[in-house]
């Protein structure tokens, strides 16, 4: 198979680099070249994180600030497929990945070629795909297929779990009661599933049913509580975004927000959820399956 595939990314802990890596393995395998691009920010973020800095790009991340990338070199000038990995914060495209496909060099690259997208997030990711497809159409990319890869533990487990790696530096299992934070090691190599089903269509430079058939092999899975809690979260980060940027000691009141988030999730959601499921999910089923079919989609 002669096909020249760019796949761009960005990772801290790596982890994103072994999604791409197995995701990429079967175009590799049919022939396909296969250019593999992590970026880096010109001003990176240190991983593991402390607990202020990681707060600290909320404002940034949600209000779609991008940063300076160190400089891109790429070896061809046309792809015919791009493969685009990404991390969600704080509900929106993380500021590496706004970074992106806000480069010059990589949305003439973009541009009028097929985009397979492949997130990487503890659970809410679907405030971030939409984006990501805003842009990408915005950009005349042809968004062609989307893998959205969780880590399927319980809320308020992975919320632990999570911190655990990010402020410790290690994927492992906190006080060994906890499991594994992020992405499985399963469900990262199993990505070498949606890899073959986008090299045959590589192969036969035909996207029209790709998306559908990732779908089929899970590629993507909604639940709708965690749909709510990040559909009714979206408006307040923005709030919030927009307060702490027009302040000058952005510390405290980045401070604030850690502690509203504590709040919103461990007393918050379970009133929400509870509320909903007793007054407006009996309801709402066409309004759910509606909202459920957008982040459904690719266009």
């Amino acid at each position: 198979m002669n096909k020249k595939v760019l796949a761009v990314y960005y990772t801290q802990s790596g982890q994103m680099r072994d999604i791409i890596n197995s995701f990429t393995a079967p175009l590799e395998a049919a022939g396909a070249s296969v250019e593999k691009l992590q970026v880096a920010l010109v001003s990176d973020y240190p991983f593991p994180w402390t607990d202020s800095r990681f707060y600290s790009v909320m404002p940034d991340c949600v209000l779609e600030v991008p940063a300076q990338l160190q400089p891109v070199t790429l070896k061809e000038k046309k792809y015919d497929l791009v493969v685009l990995g990404y991390q969600p914060w704080f509900l929106w495209p993380s500021i590496p990945a706004n970074s992106i496909l806000n480069d010059p060099d990589l949305r003439t690259v973009l541009k009028n070629t097929p985009v397979v997208t492949i997130s990487e997030a503890r659970n809410m990711w679907l405030n971030a795909y939409e984006r990501v497809r805003f842009k990408l159409n915005e950009i005349g990319a042809h968004l062609v297929g989307n893998v959205a890869l969780v880590d399927k533990h319980p809320n308020a487990i992975s919320f632990f779990t999570i911190f655990h790696w990010m402020l410790g530096g290690k994927k492992d299992r906190l006080l060994n009661i906890f499991p594994k934070p992020g992405v499985s090691d399963e469900d990262i190599a199993d990505t070498k599933i949606y890899g073959q089903i986008v090299s045959k269509h590589l192969e036969a430079d035909d996207w029209e049913r790709l998306h559908e058939e990732l779908l089929e092999q899970k590629a993507v899975s909604i639940k709708y509580p965690l749909l709510l809690l990040e559909t009714t979260a979206v408006a307040t980060y923005v709030k919030w975004a927009k307060f702490i940027v027009g302040k000058k000691n952005r510390k405290r009141w980045l401070t604030a927000f850690k502690y509203y988030l504590y709040v919103a999730l461990f007393l918050g959601a379970p009133i929400l959820l509870t509320l909903d499921a007793i007054f407006i999910k009996p309801f709402s089923s066409k309004r759910i399956k509606a909202k459920t079919q957008n982040y459904l989609q690719v266009i």
